[in-house]
């Protein structure tokens, strides 16, 4: 799967990637509403699940390249839960949408913009909906969430297990969108 937006390239992983998205996955900042930074072995485990999981499902969260430069912004896609997450989440989709971006690219309207190309595929598959699920306190993910039309669905509030009880990250939110053309 590959599309193409006015600045950016989203595409399959290459090995060229690893090295580029293992230093965005190590950054401290990047993962600060995520339960800890990942090592360059995280990091591939995780390029090579995507692999995995494009082949399975025919998409799977994908490289962002700029167009021009080649150089790799992140991760933008879409991605199929395991029926484990969709059971902690109440009524929560099989597909959600997501991005993680170096932080040298934040604030210049790429997440938006490479989400909106995902939704759009998302919708030319026949998807009836997507949802995107953060942190109570991730206020940047829930602003691109809403620059492309998200809603926020307090029916969706959960408690992400991977956090303790009393855990600042622990409280859930979910955004919901459904396909225009259905």
């Amino acid at each position: 799967m590959r599309l193409t937006t006015e600045r950016l390239i989203l595409r399959p992983w290459e090995d060229k990637d690893r090295g580029p998205m293992a230093r965005i996955y190590g950054d401290a900042h990047v993962r600060r509403f995520s339960p800890k930074v990942l090592t360059v072995e995280d990091a591939n485990v995780r390029i090579d699940l995507a692999i995995e999981r494009a082949r399975t499902n025919g998409f799977h969260y994908q490289a962002a390249e700029l167009k021009g430069s080649g150089e790799l912004v992140g991760l933008i896609g879409l991605g199929v839960l395991s029926e484990t997450v969709q059971a902690a989440i109440p009524n929560h989709p099989r597909v959600e949408i997501g991005w993680v971006l170096a932080k040298e690219h934040w604030g210049k309207g790429l997440a938006p913009e490479g989400a909106r190309a995902w939704l759009d595929y998302a919708w030319s598959i026949g998807l009836p909906e997507v949802a995107a699920c953060t942190a109570r306190e991730n206020a940047p993910s829930q602003r691109v969430m809403q620059k492309i039309g998200m809603i926020y669905d307090p029916t969706g509030d959960y408690k992400n297990r991977t956090f303790g009880e009393g855990h600042w990250l622990r409280p859930g939110v979910v955004y919901r969108k459904r396909n225009p053309t259905q």
